[in-house]
């Protein structure tokens, strides 16, 4: 079974590949057909998100209430953001397939001060591809999430100053960032709407994401300028690439409620592969949208011994965020507010991470964000990337703060590549114990050109 999803998930992702060739194809007169598509064999609009028209006669989905948005499943896993929320992507539809295609390629430089800090030239990108067909009495939707990063991000991590989490080379990542799984996801999802106001929703993933935590850092709105993680990110929404997911969901006018089961280790350092393993680990979700402009979410998971450096070691987590969503004259901004608990029930060590970014695009070509975090670490970050001594506990040390500034300027060159040049900086404050290492004011530049799949040319 979980053959024939891979076979078939990765069948549908090349399949909605063909929008970006379709779309540049268009012959002349389709484009004012498109706006019948409803009328079309196979296409319900009653299931479907909402439908509107680009300034260049693209297709692009805007949904207009809560089920419309979680019909659209424009982001990984089940998550949801604000109605109002922009998404840039390709569209077409092949014969009764509606074929959808998303990315994001950043590709950098980032120079780092102090003794921990380092230089490097990589890339961080991802690649969605979707297909959604009526079935039945609803939708059902095939998506598959590509990640290059095992190929373009070296020596199985890239610099960024006090993160921590999983490993490298069998050893304990400090001050560095692991890479995406090639496969981030491969997804079967199906939709019944069982009202006007209720949906019944349903997730299967060999590899996914599970109703834990806020729409992944990779995808939000309000984070899509920035090539890099977040510190809190193995607090918040690291289970965004977790093995063997099932999730159902249900939706009535403006709450959702989830439950999924998943396998909780994280992914191996192998990142090319699909890791496999039982369903040991659980999570509950609670989304609220209460109106285009705001989504809240509420989460709660146990996992199953999700480090392999502490196999012994089950976690609890908790987290909970607030989105809000601005359309504005020429652009758009989006904000997110994060909280993330992660409780080992092992030895009872909790920590904390605090997260509010913002970004904001206006003059149609213009982005400027900011991202400002305070994560706990532990004493591991201590050791660096030395192997863990014989009877090591984890424990917490304190917070770091971390105040990300960038801009970019959108350009085209190629029609549906929407690309920019940018940077940003990040300046840190350090607790004490670490100062030694680190200094007072360590902080981070990097330097990017960022290209991205869309739908319509901005003037």
């Amino acid at each position: 079974m979980k053959s024939f999803i891979v076979v078939f998930v990765c069948t549908a992702f090349a399949c909605s590949c063909a929008a970006w060739q379709n779309q540049g194809q268009q012959k002349p007169g389709e484009s004012e057909q498109m706006p019948e598509m409803q009328n079309m064999q196979g296409m319900d609009m009653s299931q479907m998100p909402g439908m509107q028209m680009d300034q260049d006669q693209s297709m692009n989905m805007q949904p207009q209430n809560f089920i419309q948005e979680i019909l659209q499943h424009d982001s990984s896993g089940t998550s949801a953001q604000p109605d109002s929320t922009p998404v840039p992507m390709l569209m077409t539809k092949k014969d009764q397939w509606n074929l959808m295609f998303h990315a994001n390629v950043f590709v950098l430089d980032e120079q780092q001060t102090g003794s921990r800090g380092s230089d490097k030239f990589f890339s961080t990108n991802w690649f969605m591809g979707m297909a959604q067909h009526r079935a039945g009495p609803g939708t059902f939707t095939a998506r598959a999430m590509l990640s290059l990063e095992p190929a373009t991000i070296s020596d199985r991590q890239y610099p960024l100053l006090f993160q921590q989490g999983e490993t490298a080379y069998g050893k304990p990542i400090a001050d560095g960032q692991h890479p995406h799984n090639f496969f981030m996801e491969l997804a079967l999802l199906y939709d019944v709407k069982l009202s006007p106001n209720a949906l019944l929703s349903f997730y299967v993933a060999p590899v996914g994401d599970p109703a834990i935590g806020p729409t992944a850092y990779p995808h939000r709105a309000s984070a899509l300028e920035d090539p890099l993680a977040s510190l809190g990110h193995h607090q918040q929404d690291s289970t965004h690439i977790s093995d063997d997911v099932v999730t159902a969901g249900f939706t009535y006018r403006i709450a959702r409620i989830e439950a999924s089961g998943f396998h909780g280790r994280e992914p191996n350092e192998f990142r090319w592969g699909i890791d496999q393993g039982r369903i040991d680990s659980w999570s509950l979700r609670l989304s609220v949208q209460p109106g285009k402009n705001w989504s809240g979410q509420y989460s709660y998971a146990r996992i199953h011994s999700p480090e392999a450096l502490y196999p012994a070691e089950d976690q609890e987590r908790m987290t909970a965020s607030i989105m809000y969503n601005r359309p504005i004259r020429g652009g758009n901004w989006a904000s997110t507010l994060v909280w993330g608990r992660t409780q080992s029930l092992q030895d009872n060590s909790i920590f904390n991470s605090y997260l509010f970014e913002s970004t904001l695009n206006f003059r149609t070509r213009n982005y400027g964000w900011t991202r400002i975090e305070s994560a706990a670490r532990s004493n591991e970050l201590i050791l660096g990337e030395n192997p863990l001594p014989p009877g090591f506990e984890e424990r917490p040390i304190g917070q770091v703060q971390a105040y990300t500034f960038g801009y970019d300027r959108d350009f085209r060159m190629v029609p549906h590549l929407g690309s920019a040049i940018g940077a940003q900086v990040t300046t840190y404050g350090v607790p004490a114990i670490l100062v030694p290492l680190y200094g007072s004011h360590p902080f981070g530049v990097a330097m990017f050109v960022r290209l991205r799949a869309v739908s319509g040319e901005k003037e």
